[in-house]
């Protein structure tokens, strides 16, 4: 499946299910086909991916000195940092112009 996240704040942002779904459970938050991220939620929200990112980053740098086991290393093309970026702008920009983030609408 794939979302589609709208607010007059940026451009539209569509990402596949399993990122969605990610992002969501890092969030906290149940992924449903429609919902509202509004702006009130908005600041705790960012402030919760940006440190599920800098999480992420400290253990691939730690995972990349580890190098005795190379099938434990992570996939550079799955960084969380990089694949959610987009969703991370607009709901930076959503804030920025207070404006909330819509899906399946």
């Amino acid at each position: 499946m794939i979302y589609q996240f709208r607010s007059k704040a940026g451009p539209d942002v569509i990402m596949l299910a399993d990122l969605t779904k990610r992002i969501f459970d890092i969030l906290g938050r149940p992924l449903e086909p429609r919902g509202i991220l509004t702006q009130e939620q908005l600041p705790a929200l960012i402030t919760t991916l940006e440190t599920a990112i800098l999480n992420d980053l400290e253990e691939r740098k730690k995972a990349s000195e580890n190098k005795d086991s190379e099938s434990e290393k992570p996939k550079l093309a799955d960084r969380l940092g990089q694949r959610a970026y987009p969703f991370l702008e607009l709901m930076k920009q959503a804030r920025a112009k207070n404006e909330p983030i819509m899906w399946g609408v």
